[in-house]
């Protein structure tokens, strides 16, 4: 459980934990991410999504119908001024065991890429591989992450733009190893959601700047153009959720979706301009 914070508003705290609470348990019941005798490590980063997806399985945990563990767990990465120690002390604060993993990838990444390149996916690619191995050694049965609706739909654009492939993230990916599953309780849950629970408990955040700050940082930009269709459309960011959980494979281009054979389309489809 959470320590108390002194600048907490109670009320406000209530009504959005329960907001959260809502829709994180629908994603847990509808992808089955929670099972009875899981060990569930929490990737906790220092930043609002993590401290927000520990709090709301602690708060699951203490009410939920199955019985399942939770393990905090940090990766030291060794970036040059990245305040460890506070992720340590909140962590602390929670009162539960906890793991904080050192290991020097950031050099690893100044020593691999150019300066004009991207630090984002090669960072990922070896924390990623870090955690994997770590949750095998220490009998983890899930990894948890803190994606948000909003990563998931700019991932969707990212892949889209950049790699021409129809890709997001789901609530539940086993690896290509087998050897681990990754959950994403908050996947539907709003970025603004998320941003003013953090804020209403004062949680100690320290985002990562390492990828922030670049230039050129392709997911900030994709933030920028889906808030400005979003100022004419609010809706937005939650028909681009709805969309990748409404997938109409007959109606894309990928030959083994459609085992080789042709589309057949009524005439109301082709009249309404669904095939073009």
């Amino acid at each position: 459980m959470s320590a108390p914070q002194t600048t907490v508003d109670a009320k406000l705290v209530d009504q959005l934990e329960h907001r959260l609470a809502r829709a994180i348990g629908q994603t847990v019941e509808r992808w089955n991410l929670i099972e009875e005798g899981d060990r569930i490590m929490v990737g906790i980063s220092g930043g609002k999504d993590s401290y927000t997806l520990l709090h709301m399985l602690l708060r699951m945990q203490r009410i939920a119908p199955v019985r399942f563990e939770v393990l905090p767990f940090h990766l030291d990465q060794r970036q040059p001024g990245f305040p460890t120690e506070k992720v340590r002390e909140y962590l602390e604060s929670v009162g539960i065991p906890y793991l904080i993993h050192s290991v020097d990838t950031y050099s690893i990444v100044i020593d691999k890429l150019r300066p004009e390149q991207t630090t984002c996916a090669l960072c990922s690619r070896l924390r990623r591989g870090i955690m994997y191995n770590q949750a095998v050694e220490l009998g983890c049965t899930k990894i948890a992450l803190g994606h948000h609706r909003d990563d998931s739909i700019e991932t969707l654009l990212l892949n889209l733009f950049y790699s021409g492939q129809l890709k997001a993230m789901p609530a539940k990916l086993r690896s290509d190893d087998r050897r681990n599953v990754v959950i994403r309780p908050m996947i539907t849950v709003p970025e603004s959601l998320i941003i003013e629970f953090s804020e209403a408990m004062s949680f100690p955040t320290v985002p990562c700047t390492f990828c922030s700050t670049q230039p050129n940082h392709k997911r900030a930009r994709l933030k920028t153009l889906l808030d400005g269709l979003e100022a004419e459309n609010p809706n937005v960011r939650g028909n681009m959720l709805a969309a990748l959980g409404k997938v109409v494979p007959s109606h894309l281009l990928d030959a083994k979706l459609l085992g080789g054979d042709s589309v057949t389309v009524s005439a109301e489809e082709f009249d309404e301009g669904l095939i073009l």
